[in-house]
């Protein structure tokens, strides 16, 4: 099994067991080159709220897109927007990456926006 198959196969039980809870999902992506993130309704159908290390707000006064630093930034952001859009509790879906580095520092700046997981 690749690294790749095994992420995608916890992503899905993660999944799983938010769509359970009922509550708007957070999940993020992470690339070589930049970081995403984007806030879904409870269904998944509809994306409430986005931020990337390609917005124009975001990626001012960063070296590059793919360190911790742009993914604080890119948490900030997203937490504001969804803030904005009236979400307030969210479950964090990781994508099944390990909670460390750019994640980590992902989910903490959104937790200091306000976002509750």
């Amino acid at each position: 099994m690749n690294k790749n198959i095994a992420r995608l196969r916890r992503a899905k039980s993660t999944r799983s067991h938010i769509r359970e809870l009922g509550v708007p999902r957070l999940t993020v992506l992470r690339t070589g080159q930049h970081l995403y993130a984007q806030v879904f309704t409870a269904d998944g159908s509809k994306v409430l709220a986005s931020a990337s290390t390609l917005q124009a707000d975001v990626k001012e006064g960063l070296k590059n897109g793919k360190n911790s630093d742009a993914a604080v930034k890119v948490g900030h952001s997203i937490a504001a927007k969804a803030k904005a859009a009236g979400i307030e509790k969210v479950a964090f879906d990781r994508s099944g990456y390990r909670f460390h580095g750019r994640i980590k520092a992902l989910a903490d700046a959104a937790r200091e926006g306000g976002l509750q997981f």
